[in-house]
């Protein structure tokens, strides 16, 4: 697309299409192919010879194996192949092993550690790498082998595929040695003058024998790559110690390198995770013993109080199994970024890295500042990723002019920053965060003109900022006849809730380019159509607009989503990512990559908790290790094929070799039945391929005969049009793999097939927002689409770089804090009461139980609320009447009550010990889940209700984010919100309740002190959590609301007067009372 393309305004189904400043137009260019030969051991290709011939490392039965596989095994293995046991002979420029000296052929030892010239250690070099750079994906380069067809040749297995092994890849035996034992190609390059047959091959027998799924060749294989690590790190330690020909040592270890896995993870040690699992055991049988206690020994003058505790502790600990046991395997990953370079860029060629679509969205202009989107953009702009394979799409789901002249002002900027980070290789390339960095920007610099053109550009950055905000300021003044833009022409986005959908190309392949001449990654803003009377689904909707803008422009294989607060921290983020999504072994199962949230501008004591370090740095990291992390809505890579509601690749299982001699007629179990299955299986899927090899999408619009008829839509076509739309192009993108553009389309019709499927009522009678991209049905889109993706077999990653890949603004008050909290429960009832519910959807699919449990416990949290409401009261009811909500314990009792202390505090100190997260997070995620427990979730949990049940919405407003104030100047800042008053209330009723159970002790004497011991530290223990609360009611600055509290003590007070009044725990008696006087009547 052309960035000189303009404003593209319009509306489908009105049939109104206006094209603002349009100067050209340009095509797509159409991508490659790429096909290779297999390594049948480590799933690389198996390269060439030093003459260019395909490699053949066994000449009796052409086992496909790579080169290193075949020095491998001949250096530290049996020295034979893995199929028909012949030992390997010495070819050709490989090293001499033990037993060479027996075979007849040529002594090559001069030439033993020669490769040519160095074209052709370069070139076999890069056909060693072939491999890993065409694994699973499509490439831009020609491949120069081409395979001929297959010779009709009957399996092993009687004409039956046994394992998981492709007919071209079963072994041949050559009955003829033509041209005096010249080496046979494998099956994919046949000769035909050469006549073949079949090996046989017994199925019964276990195919480890013939070198399929070798566990033993698998340990050798790590044990070579151990080997390898201390052969390169001696290399870097002992120069020539290692290596003797110095030709070798730039060829070798690189292809050594360019081979390895992009990741691996890291388990913890078990150390630190088995006595954490061992006292995780033991608190859960301690918690049995300490129920059978509290269940069987009732508190006989205080049972309601006792009732009431017990049904609120069994909730608690339910709720903690939901929470503990998804940390059961925490796994950390560590990535290789050096190796991905190897693979995939390669050079003097086009870099093979996949393609990248990355979504800004933002609402209110007003509440995100223009100039926190404009950072993050550029910061998406200036990162360390091909040029060509990035594209950046701004969503404004309030067709703000604000907004939109803010970018056109960001992309002139973005020409003059992009080159400057990557000149000097700045970090954070977000130019607000990078001039505000209090350290030392001298640091590794070593280029002499950084210093002067570091003050150029802070002054270029700071004329940037005046321009912005002279455009806030004009903003806050709307005309009467709405904005207009510079050429005169009325702003289409002036009525926010009516308005056609606007797509303006910024920075494109034509007109994106920065001072110095290079290309810059696309930018385009997208505002979609919006109409009264229909449901635009909020931020879910504005995405899923965005899916399919960037399917018909660009139709990049991978997705960025990130909110307009959170700019790029960590320019290699998205290397990071890919090093998982691109990995052949883990990246085909993988649905996204879920980055950590870290923040800007957060108190050093961060007293409301808004890091989540508890929650990022320990649940997260536990559900890796089981199905991979919840999606939380921002800094998140996805597939695009996941978002469109496919079903993960399922592992193919060995077949079950015992029914392959029974007739085709038989019934038994795994005969007919499983044939028939898989015939099934076999037709849906041929007939799903219906626009393989980019077929243009105009084919899916009604073929035509030659008398000019159309013939009627095939069922599939009709499916598909049902499933994603009225919109071919877009159909038709969804079929193309790998992230290929549709071919002979031009700017023009993308754009205006772009605007149709921004459409307000392009989702009607679609799976959008039911199977098909982000899920609708809940505030909080991120849990639900998540939890989708993971029913269907599929499993993510969580990525947490040692630099923090992204960064973002946290609401500083408490008062922002607890409605952005409310929030989040809200969705969070809203999925509980919806058929989505984890407690009864997606059995049967490919949800593990331990990820089930962890969405559970997800969408239950806020229900807690009102046990935990209950409880807290419970230690000013016990003091203000005397009664306590357990009898007088026994030593038994007391040891079962010590020993659950005591698991608490364990588990807590040995999660953090293999964590690493620190006391002082640990103990404010403890203190905020009392606060946002007893007031947001609370809270949460009747609106969801009254939404769910009565129809009822309550709307939520967009959370500020940071501006240019003051440091933590908000921190103190009370605004009035009903939010506040439960907890005031509940220290308000405890802090009465102490006093009057002081009293009361001394009054009654001494006798009284020991009782009242353990009600003191009940009450304790809920005004120690609801500290940061109360410090925040006696902060400085801003005081809190009068409101607040003359509601709360109102609250307390009628609270009080009515136990006062009613008392149920004084004995009632209708007669006088009796009283002993002393006297001895007998």
């Amino acid at each position: 697309m052309e960035a000189s393309a303009g404003l593209v305004a319009g509306s489908h189904n009105r049939n109104e299409l206006v094209v603002i400043r349009r100067d050209g137009e340009s095509g797509p260019r159409p991508l490659q192919h790429l096909s290779g030969q297999v390594c049948q051991i480590c799933g690389d290709d198996v390269g060439l010879t030093v003459d260019g011939d395909l490699f053949v490392a066994c000449n009796e039965c052409a086992f496909p194996i790579c080169r290193t596989c075949y020095e491998y095994e001949r250096r530290e293995g049996n020295q034979v192949c893995p199929q028909c046991k012949t030992r390997f002979k010495r070819l050709k420029g490989c090293p001499r092993v033990p037993g060479d000296e027996e075979e007849d052929d040529l002594d090559d030892l001069e030439h033993e550690f020669e490769w040519g010239d160095d074209h052709d250690s370069q070139y076999m070099a890069e056909a060693m790498l072939h491999g890993h750079m065409s694994y699973g994906r499509q490439g831009y380069i020609n491949n120069p082998h081409v395979a001929h067809p297959l010779p009709q040749v009957p399996l092993l297995t009687n004409g039956e595929m046994v394992d998981d092994i492709p007919p071209e890849h079963h072994a041949l035996v050559p009955s003829f040695m033509g041209g005096g034992g010249k080496r046979i190609h494998p099956l994919p390059f046949p000769d035909s003058n050469i006549p073949v047959q079949p090996r046989s091959m017994d199925p019964s027998k276990d195919l480890a024998a013939y070198g399929y799924g070798s566990v033993a060749w698998k340990e050798r294989m790590e044990s070579w790559k151990q080997k390898q690590e201390k052969l390169q790190m001696g290399r870097s330690n002992g120069g020539d110690k290692v290596w003797d020909n110095k030709d070798d040592e730039s060829d070798l270890p690189l292809m050594d390198e360019a081979r390895q896995p992009l990741s691996r993870k890291l388990p913890f040690p078990s150390s630190k995770i088995n006595p954490y699992r061992m006292i995780i055991l033991i608190r859960l049988v301690v918690a049995g013993f300490f129920f059978h206690y509290r269940i069987t020994n009732p508190a006989k003058d205080a049972y309601p109080l006792w009732l009431i505790s017990v049904i609120c502790e069994i909730w608690f600990a339910v709720s903690w199994i939901l929470d503990q046991f998804p940390k059961w395997l925490p796994i950390e990953r560590e990535t290789y970024l050096d190796r991905l370079s190897l693979r995939y860029e390669k050079e003097g060629q086009a870099s093979q890295l996949a393609s990248i679509d990355i979504y800004v969205s933002t609402v209110d202009p007003m509440k995100e500042p223009p100039l926190i989107t404009a950072n993050t953009v550029l910061s998406i702009l200036a990162v360390d990723y091909p040029v060509e394979k990035v594209s950046c799409y701004v969503s404004d789901d309030g067709a703000a002019m604000l907004t939109f002249e803010a970018l056109s002002e960001t992309s002139e900027f973005a020409k003059k920053w992009v080159p400057f980070c990557k000149k000097f290789n700045i970090e954070p390339r977000a130019p607000e965060w990078y001039f505000q960095q209090k350290i030392d920007y001298l640091k590794d610099k070593v280029h002499p003109s950084f210093v002067k053109e570091r003050r150029a550009m802070k002054r270029e950055y700071e004329e940037f900022k005046v321009r912005i905000n002279a455009l806030v300021a004009k903003a806050q003044k709307v005309p009467e006849e709405g904005w207009t833009i510079q050429d005169g022409t009325p702003w289409p986005g002036n009525n926010v809730r009516d308005h056609p959908g606007m797509i303006q190309v910024f920075l494109g392949q034509s007109g994106g380019y920065d001072i110095d001449g290079n290309e810059l990654p696309r930018l385009v803003y997208v505002s979609r159509e919006k109409r009264p009377g229909f449901n635009h689904h909020k931020k879910a909707g504005a995405m899923n607009s965005l899916v399919r803008v960037s399917a018909v422009l660009t139709n990049a294989p991978y997705l960025l989503n990130v909110d307009c607060d959170h700019y790029f921290n960590n320019s290699k983020a998205i290397r990071e990512a890919m090093c998982f999504m691109m990995d052949p072994l883990i990246g085909k199962r993988a649905c996204y990559v879920q980055f950590p949230q870290r923040f800007d501008g957060i108190d050093r004591h961060d007293r409301y908790a808004n890091r989540n370090v508890v929650f990022f740095d320990i649940n997260m990291k536990g559900l890796d290790g089981i199905q991979g992390p919840i999606y939380v809505g921002t800094g998140c890579v996805f597939r695009r094929q996941a978002l469109y509601g496919t079903d993960a690749p399922k592992k193919k299982k060995p077949p079950n070799r015992t029914c392959n001699c029974w007739p085709k007629w038989c019934c038994c179990p795994g005969g007919r039945k499983k044939k028939a299955a898989k015939a099934k299986q076999e037709k849906k899927r041929s007939s799903s391929k219906i626009a393989e090899n980019g077929a243009p999408a105009y084919a899916l619009e009604g073929i035509k005969e030659e008398n000019g008829t159309e013939k009627p839509y095939t069922t599939a076509e009709q499916k598909l049009e049902k499933k994603f739309g009225q919109s071919p192009v877009f159909v038709a993108s969804t079929l193309l793999d790998n992230g290929r553009t549709l071919k002979g389309a031009t700017p023009a019709s993308l754009l205006t097939e772009a605007i149709h499927v921004i459409s307000c009522g392009y989702e009607d009678k679609t799976d959008w927002g039911k199977e098909i991209g982000w899920i609708y049905g809940s505030v909080t889109e991120d849990i639900l689409t998540g939890f989708k993706m993971h029913c269907h077999g599929w499993r993510s990653i969580y990525c947490v770089p040692s630099r923090a890949a992204f960064k973002g603004s946290a609401p500083l008050n408490l008062s922002d804090r607890l409605h952005q909290v409310l929030r989040w429960a809200l969705g969070s009832v809203e999925i509980f009461l919806s058929k989505h519910c984890p407690l009864w959807y997606g059995y049967g699919g490919g949800l593990k139980w331990l990820e089930r449990m962890s969405y559970i416990n997800a969408t239950i949290y806020p229900w807690t609320s009102i046990p935990l409401l209950a409880y807290c009261t419970l230690p000013a009811v016990c003091l203000l009447t005397g009664k306590f909500i357990t009898p007088e314990l026994s030593n038994v009792a007391s040891l079962w009550f010590l020993s659950l202390f005591i698991c608490i505090f364990a588990t807590g100190i040995l999660e953090m010990k293999w964590s690493g997260v620190g006391i002082d997070d640990w103990w404010r995620n403890e203190q905020f889940w009392v606060i946002g427990g007893v007031s947001a979730h609370l809270f949460a949990v009747f609106q969801g209700l009254l939404k769910v049940l009565a129809g009822i919405d309550t709307n939520f407003t967009v959370t500020s984010k940071a501006g240019d104030d003051e440091d933590f100047s908000e921190l103190y800042t009370f605004k009035w919100t009903t939010l506040l008053i439960p907890p005031t209330t509940l220290l308000i009723v405890n802090f009465v309740g102490i006093v009057a159970g002081i009293s009361n002790a001394i009054n009654n004497g001494y006798e009284s002190w020991g009782p009242l011991f353990g009600k003191l530290f009940f009450s304790f223990w809920v005004i120690v959590h609801l500290y940061p609360f109360l410090k925040g009611l006696v902060g400085r600055q801003n005081r809190t609301p009068t409101i607040v509290i003359v509601w709360s003590i109102l609250l307390a007070s009628i609270f009080s007067l009515l136990w006062v009044r009613i008392d149920p725990f004084l004995p009632k008696s209708d007669g006088p009372l009796l009283e002993e006087c002393g006297l001895d009547c007998n």
